[in-house]
């Protein structure tokens, strides 16, 4: 070997030695995100916990935790103080009045908003709105939002690829009745992806609004659909750590309100006042 070609192949050598520097790559939000392994542990360590604290006499909890730290921006929104109570004012114990002629009697079908159908599975949402004792809360307003059948909300927010539904608002309002009944028609929705954590997404569900018969009585809250294979993966839904509280935002598939060749029925009551109300969700402060 003669002393050139020794001399390339130590430069060779040393070349190959030598520490690789490798471009850095751009990240998407989503890459650095924690992963659904994570929040499904921490979900399962705080189920654990709670269901031994109960076992040692804790009382069941029957409203979400606000500081639930697998909903990670509940962490920076939940209340730092304690709350005190106080007595409501004489306002707050009146809810605004609507009559029939305010509400259109078509408002509460959400199928027929458009020039068109919308595209998915055709269903009716029914029940009663009652108080704490079971009686009927009358003439109330209830609303309702929710995603289309893909999962996608009009919103600009929502900006996820999948369709939009040019016949599918996704927004409907009606009076309960004097027995405290209310009905809509509507589009089951489909799960969709949100930012909590990589590849999370919600159970599909309907967003509910309800005034009661006082402001003390507001409520907002969400009503899914029975077997979901997202419940045990969902912060929100988990949020509330008891099994029988939790249960109680499920509807039930009613074959009694199921139509023949039409649409799927589903049953589902609201409880404004009391032990067993229908769990509630915080209003944001903007």
């Amino acid at each position: 070997m003669s002393q050139h070609q020794s001399s390339e192949n130590e430069e060779t050598t040393e070349a190959f030695d030598s520490p690789t520097v490798i471009a850095e790559t751009v990240k998407g939000p989503d890459d650095a995100a924690e992963s659904q392994a994570t929040l499904s542990a921490e979900i399962d360590g705080i189920e654990a916990q709670y269901k031994q604290d109960v076992a040692g006499g804790k009382k069941p909890e029957t409203q979400p935790r606000l500081d639930y730290r697998p909903y990670r921006s509940s962490i920076l929104r939940h209340p730092t103080k304690d709350p005190r109570h106080t007595d409501p004012e004489t306002i707050e114990l009146f809810s605004p009045a609507f009559g029939h002629r305010d509400i259109g009697t078509l408002e509460s079908d959400l199928t027929i908003q458009a020039d068109g159908e919308p595209i998915g599975e055709r269903i009716r949402v029914t029940g009663r709105v009652l108080d704490g004792e079971g009686r009927p809360v009358r003439g109330q307003l209830v609303e309702i939002w929710q995603a289309n059948s893909a999962g996608r909300y009009i919103h600009k927010r929502d900006q996820h690829p999948a369709p939009i539904d040019p016949n599918f608002t996704g927004v409907g309002r009606t009076l309960t009745g004097d027995d405290g009944s209310y009905s809509f028609t509507t589009i089951k929705p489909g799960p969709y992806p949100w930012k909590n954590h990589h590849n999370a997404w919600r159970p599909a569900h309907i967003h509910f609004s309800l005034f009661g018969s006082e402001f003390t009585q507001r409520m907002i809250t969400q009503m899914y659909f029975p077997g979901d294979p997202l419940f045990a993966l969902d912060p929100i839904y988990q949020s509330i750590t008891d099994q029988k509280a939790r249960d109680r935002l499920v509807a039930t598939y009613d074959h009694n309100i199921t139509e023949h060749e039409f649409l799927m029925g589903f049953n589902w009551d609201i409880v404004l006042t009391g032990a067993n109300r229908t769990w509630m969700e915080e209003e944001d402060d903007d």
